[in-house]
C-alpha cells in the first residue's frame, strides 16, 4: 500500500529537518513526511563537523551564505536557549602568522563589517597576546559572536519538533526511485511506496543524486572531502582558550587546519580536506567502489585537482602524517607538540564541483512547480539551518 503525504523531505539531516519544522509552521495542517535513509537522524554532515557557530565573517557580502550566517547564528542561538541546549558564544581569533597575510586579513574584516558582524575588533600582535598568549599572530580579528553548539541535541529537538506538530520522521527510509505520477511523485524506498504532492531534496552527500532520480540534470555534481581531526590531550587543553583560526589560502577552498573547542570541554585541532573514497568515508579503509570511480571519472575533480597540485598534494600529506598536520597547527600555536596530538573525529563534506573543476561557493537550489533541489549547502550549513529550511521551504509553490 501506498502511503499518501502532501510533502515529502528527502534526507533527515539538520537542513532536511529544519526543512520539515518551517513547513508545518507556515501550515500546521500540512501532511509532512521526512524520509531518511540511515537508522537514525542526523548522522552525516549535521554532526561530523566541529561543532562551530559560524558568524559570517569569511561570506562574501550579498551572497545567501553571507545573508543565512548573520541571521542563522542568531536564529540557532535563540533556538538553543530556548530548549536548553548546550552552547557557548566564546568569540573566535582570526589571525595573521607573519605580515604577507595582513591584507588577506583585512579583506575579511571588511567583508565581517560589510555583513554586519556585531563587535567585530581588529587587533595589534599585543591585544590578541590578550586573548590568546600561546598564539603566533602579527594581527588578527576577534569575532565575538562566534561560539560552538551541541547539534547532535539540535538534530534530536527538531526531530522531536516535528513529530509533535503532527509530522512523520521515517527512518530506514532510503529513496531508491522517484517517479513522476500524476502531477505529483511516487517515491520508492526501503521502507515501501511514499505518495508526495512535492518533495524537497535535502540528501547532502546524495542530493545530485537524488535530483537525478527525479529528472534533473544538475549543472555540479557532489564530490565527497574528509577533514580529519585531532583532540589536543586533556592537560594541554588550555593552550587555546577559545576558537582560532588561521587566514584562508585564496589559492585554495578551504579554510586551513584550526583550533575549535566542544560544548564538551574537549578542544579539536582539524581539519585537512582529502577525497573520501567513499561519500560517507570516515576512515581511509571506508571504500565504495561506485562513489570512487563516480568521482576519479568526473572531469570536474580532475581539472579541481590539476588547479590546485601543491594545494592537494599538501592536504594528503598531512592526512597521511601526524608530525606534518602539527607543523601546520605550528604555524598559528608554536608551542603545541606531536605528542599532543590524539586521534580524533572525521567529517565528510558534501562539495559541490563544476565540470571546469571550480567549486560552486554558495547555497545552490533548482525549484520546480513541485520540487525543489538543494544542491549544495557548505558551511554555516549546520549554523544557518533554520534560517535555510524556512528559506527552502519558502521556495516550494505545491
Amino acid at each position: 500500500m501506498t502511503e499518501q503525504h502532501p510533502i515529502a523531505v528527502i534526507g533527515g539531516g539538520i537542513i532536511g529537518l529544519a526543512t520539515a519544522r518551517a513547513l508545518l509552521r507556515r501550515d500546521p495542517s500540512r501532511k509532512v513526511i521526512v524520509l531518511e535513509k540511515e537508522a537514525a537522524v542526523g548522522l552525516h554532515q549535521s554532526t561530523h563537523n566541529s561543532g562551530v557557530l559560524h558568524a559570517g565573517l569569511y561570506y562574501k557580502p550579498g551572497s545567501l551564505k553571507a545573508d543565512f550566517a548573520v541571521r542563522g547564528i542568531r536564529a540557532m542561538t535563540a533556538f538553543c536557549r530556548e530548549h536548553g541546549i548546550a552552547h557557548e558564544i566564546c568569540g573566535k581569533l582570526v589571525v595573521a602568522a607573519d605580515d604577507t597575510e595582513i591584507p588577506r586579513l583585512r579583506i575579511l574584516f571588511e567583508r565581517g563589517t560589510a555583513n554586519g558582524l556585531s563587535g567585530l575588533r581588529w587587533l595589534s600582535r599585543e591585544e590578541a597576546a590578550e586573548l590568546e598568549p600561546n598564539v603566533r599572530a602579527v594581527a588578527a580579528v576577534h569575532v565575538p559572536e562566534e561560539g560552538i553548539a551541541d547539534y547532535h541535541a539540535v538534530v534530536s529537538t527538531l526531530a522531536s519538533e516535528i513529530e509533535k506538530a503532527g509530522g512523520t520522521v521515517r527512518t530506514g527510509a532510503g529513496a531508491l526511485k522517484i517517479i513522476p505520477d500524476d502531477g505529483g511523485w511516487r517515491i520508492e524506498t526501503t521502507a515501501g511506496d511514499i505518495r508526495a504532492r512535492a518533495i524537497i531534496n535535502c540528501a547532502g552527500l546524495h542530493s545530485d543524486r537524488v535530483a537525478r532520480m527525479a529528472g534533473e540534470n544538475p549543472e555540479c555534481r557532489i564530490v565527497p572531502f574528509r577533514g580529519e581531526y585531532f583532540f589536543i590531550r586533556p592537560e594541554r587543553r588550555d593552550i587555546v582558550r577559545n576558537l582560532v583560526y588561521p587566514v584562508p589560502d585564496p589559492a585554495f577552498p578551504f579554510l586551513g587546519v584550526h583550533f575549535t573547542r566542544t560544548v564538551h570541554g574537549e578542544l579539536e585541532a582539524g581539519p585537512n580536506a582529502v577525497l573520501a573514497t567513499k561519500r560517507e568515508g570516515y576512515r581511509r579503509r571506508d571504500l565504495s567502489l561506485r562513489d570512487l570511480t563516480e568521482a576519479l571519472s568526473y572531469s570536474g575533480l580532475r581539472r579541481f585537482i590539476a588547479r590546485y597540485p601543491r594545494q592537494t598534494l599538501a592536504e594528503i600529506r598531512r592526512s597521511l602524517s601526524a608530525s606534518v598536520f602539527c607543523g601546520s597547527l605550528q604555524r598559528l600555536v608554536p608551542s603545541i607538540e606531536r605528542r599532543d596530538l590524539l586521534p580524533g573525529m572525521a567529517g565528510v563534506r558534501a562539495q559541490a564541483l563544476r565540470p571546469d573543476g571550480s567549486l560552486v561557493d554558495d547555497f545552490l537550489i533548482i525549484d520546480r512547480p513541485n520540487a525543489v533541489h538543494l544542491l549544495n549547502a557548505p558551511s554555516p550549513g549546520a549554523t544557518a539551518s533554520l534560517v535555510i529550511g524556512d528559506y527552502v521551504a519558502s521556495r516550494l509553490t505545491a
